[in-house]
């Protein structure tokens, strides 16, 4: 790499700023956040005699940002702590701080003539090597560095964001006419793999990709509903997973976003796109701007395309009718092509059914996407030079399931033109070239059509991106796969719903760990789904509970400890690569490997409280191992602090919203790696595995090395749980799954405190899981679960 980056400076705390220093300190980096001075003080602050010179005041407005990153929801920050990396200051006194800068990132409000007074203040203090970025949503890059030296403008691009930065994917990378080829590489690199981001390049044009198709999409549904009647409601339930887009849908996702900002954005781009022919369509419904004055601006007002009603029956969100204005709780509509759809699983069979039927849901979708998708082709290549670039922004900003192309593919490119030209929308001339010389589709066997080459050449490839799907499978069951990564290191994929842990899971692993002892040096336990895995499959559980199939479950239990002090001691390494959801068996799982390569945004706990039972994997024997058993080597050590931690994580099921927090709780430790780049992964773990097997690996040596505190740190919780009962905090029930927690993590009735081999803890596992499954309320709680999705407190 050409560049480092050693330290970041943001410039402006505001939502946006405030997230990305928070970003930037979760990838670990250093960050100065800096804004302006206040020129006026608060009541509070003349009431307390302050004046404008105080560094109190001076540093109000960059303060106030970095307390609202702090107290984000979702959660801006990886952990608390992250926050210690971020240092304050403010534009007057700590301009000189940049110069220790290696990247400068604006974020300061969307006015041309501020943002360039800025670049030239900036301009006078960077060091020459430095990188300079904005994170305008529009202006183009070229104006706001229009005034710089040569210098400047070599090391500076747009790079914008979306927000949260944290959670979404796409960052779009905007050269300048100067930027040097090496800045954007560098760029391009440094978002991908340190930050996490999908890195899109566009060009220089009016709100770049994501943001020109968004728009106008958001803008083509909103008169659409008003134009032909569709209320509120029926729109999101017809445009959210129905259809491959998140369940925020059209409106739930304007009021997430702000309709203020919605507007705004609608409007500067009507302005800044004289050119297109379908510019009218950017233009804002009146009623849009008529919520704007009257201050509905979405979640952050509490009130917009719906609002929060409290009732007898608790909260509900009422719908805005969208002639009158008035809310009303909203009806559920029933169209039978959304309700036949549903029996199609992939999103493929789901538009090609729905855009078949005549009724009132099938013409809003067919009518909003066929424009959607005409007036993207019509944008090829003045936003983009490929079509590629174009379905990764829409994917990655907006967590759609496919991008416009790659929907188009769906429904069937020529079938999908011929309607859309007798509806009268007009096609890009280049789509029509397309299959007027033989290309049916915009992607065909791992390829996609390429204008200037006008025909099909290879999806770009990164060497540190592996796809399951494009590897070697040489074993699979409905369950699972044994996959070939290639340099020998083989991949135990899971395919179930949510990843659960099953009998073919188990069936699989049991094979993999003989194939990769005889062929393979090692191991990575990892999948490209939407979790890790979520954990046991609870229905096995609760109808051999129901049939009171005792031994049934203990065969279960068994079989899964079983597989996972196979992966423990096996002689060849293995490396789990945990995301996502990674609950209950899932956590269990990844704990036996010898290496965890997390992605950053693993959400890990021991649940199993909630349905009425305790981890009996592995969990409990894994926690003591890993936080109860290192502290009781020092001589003279107190365990309680220790297990009491163990027994809250677990009996409190405690999940951990980040790879960081779960090494903090103990599920990670310091050898184990965190990466930012879910695409990366894979490679990632197997780079691990390799690193191991070279360093000649040994597995673990059996013996005693877990700390059983005995019979009166045994009182000592049950104590804790009677307190916590008397309080009304826990149920009677949850107190009685506390006691079976607190016996297995104590070692059970042992009279003093001792140190056991594993097997007695998960012994001890099995023991309490199965007098659990007895209890009529285990049951109750089980089939709540499996029938709410959430748990129950009986």
């Amino acid at each position: 790499m050409t560049h480092s980056i050693n330290r970041v400076a943001v410039i402006g705390s505001g939502t946006m700023g405030g997230a990305l220093a928070a970003h930037f300190a979760n990838a670990g980096i250093p960050v100065y956040l800096l804004d302006i001075v206040p020129n006026k003080l608060t009541p509070d602050e003349e009431k307390k005699g302050l004046t404008l010179n105080h560094p109190a005041v001076r540093n109000r407005i960059v303060n106030a940002g970095l307390e609202a990153v702090k107290k984000a929801r979702p959660a801006a920050l990886f952990t608390p702590q992250t926050a210690e990396r971020i240092t304050v200051g403010n534009l007057e006194d700590d301009l000189e701080r940049l110069r220790e800068a290696d990247l400068i990132v604006e974020a300061i409000v969307e006015n041309l003539a501020i943002k360039q007074q800025l670049m030239a203040r900036l301009d006078a203090v960077r060091k020459p090597e430095s990188i300079v970025t904005t994170n305008t949503s529009g202006i183009p890059i070229k104006d706001i560095s229009a005034n710089c030296s040569p210098s400047f403008k070599q090391h500076f691009l747009g790079t914008h964001f979306f927000n949260p930065p944290r959670y979404l994917k796409l960052l779009e990378v905007i050269p300048g006419p100067e930027t040097l080829p090496e800045v954007v590489e560098f760029i391009k690199w440094f978002g991908e793999t340190v930050l996490g981001k999908g890195v899109v390049l566009c060009k220089d044009r009016p709100n770049f990709i994501a943001n020109r198709l968004g728009t106008y999409l958001g803008m083509v549904g909103l008169r659409y509903a008003f134009e032909n009647g569709y209320t509120v409601n029926e729109v999101d339930d017809l445009t959210g997973p129905l259809i491959g887009r998140p369940k925020t849908a059209s409106f739930r996702l304007l009021d997430l976003i702000g309709n203020d900002v919605m507007l705004h954005v609608a409007d500067n781009l009507y302005a800044a796109v004289p050119d297109d022919e379908s510019r009218e369509e950017f233009k804002p419904p009146e009623f849009l701007r008529e919520m704007v004055k009257r201050n509905w601006l979405g979640n952050k007002t509490k009130q917009g395309f719906y609002k929060e009603v409290r009732t007898d029956a608790g909260r509900e969100f009422h719908a805005l009718d969208l002639k009158t204005f008035e809310y009303q709780r909203p009806e559920k509509i029933v169209h039978a092509s959304a309700t036949n759809a549903e029996a199609y699983e992939s999103l493929g069979e789901r538009l090609r059914f729905l855009v078949a039927q005549q009724d009132r849901a099938a013409q809003f979708i067919w009518d909003t996407t066929a424009r959607y998708l005409a007036y993207a082709s019509r944008r090829v290549p003045e936003i983009a030079d490929d079509i590629v670039s174009v379905d990764n922004a829409m994917k990655w900003g907006f967590a759609n399931e496919a991008g416009p192309f790659e929907m188009w593919d769906l429904l069937g490119v020529a079938e999908s033109v011929a309607r859309m030209e007798r509806d009268g929308l007009v096609v890009a001339p280049w789509v029509k070239e397309m299959l007027a010389t033989g290309h049916p589709s915009f992607y065909q066997d791992g390829k996609y059509y390429d204008l200037k080459a006008k025909g099909y050449v290879p999806l770009p490839k990164s060497p540190n991106v592996i796809l399951l799907k494009d590897c070697r499978v040489v074993q699979s069951n409905d369950s699972a796969s044994l996959i070939d990564l290639g340099d020998g290191v083989a991949c135990l994929e899971f395919h179930t719903k949510m990843n659960a842990l099953d009998e073919g899971i188990i069936e699989i692993a049991q094979a993999t760990l003989a194939e990769v002892d005889k062929n393979f040096v090692g191991l990575v336990v990892g999948n490209q789904g939407e979790h890790f895995s979520a954990g046991a499959n609870v229905m096995t559980i609760g109808l051999a509970a129901n049939d009171q199939n005792w031994e049934g479950i203990d065969k279960i239990a068994k079989a899964l400890q079983d597989f996972i002090m196979a992966l423990r001691y096996s002689p060849k390494p293995v490396v789990t690569a945990p995301f996502g959801y990674t609950l209950g068996g899932g956590c269990e799982v990844m704990m036996g490997g010898a290496r965890i390569v997390a992605h950053a945004e693993s959400y890990v706990g021991l649940v199993e409280v909630g349905m009425g039972l305790l981890p009996a994997g592995g969990g409990c024997k894994e926690l003591l191992r890993r936080v109860v058993s290192p502290a009781m080597q020092t001589p003279g050590a107190d365990p309680l602090p220790f297990v009491q931690r163990v027994f809250e994580m677990i009996g409190m099921a405690k999940v951990a919203t980040s790879a960081e927090e779960a090494r903090q709780m103990g599920f990670l430790t310091l050898a184990d790696r965190v990466v930012m780049n879910r695409d990366q992964q894979i490679a990632e773990a197997k780079r691990t595995v390799l690193e191991l097997a070279a360093q000649g690996y040994r597995p673990p040596t059996r013996g005693k090395i877990i700390y059983a505190a005995g019979e009166r740190m045994l009182a000592v919780l049950r104590l804790a749980i009677y307190s916590f009962l008397q309080g009304k905090y826990i149920s009677e029930y949850d107190a009685k799954v506390g006691e079976k927690v607190a016996y297995v993590l104590c070692g059970g009735n042992l009279t003093a405190p001792t140190w056991v081999d594993e097997q007695y803890i998960l012994d001890l596992e099995r023991e309490a899981f199965i007098s659990l499954c007895g209890e009529e309320k285990t049951r109750e709680r089980i089939w709540h679960f499996l029938s709410t999705g959430k748990p129950l407190r009986n």
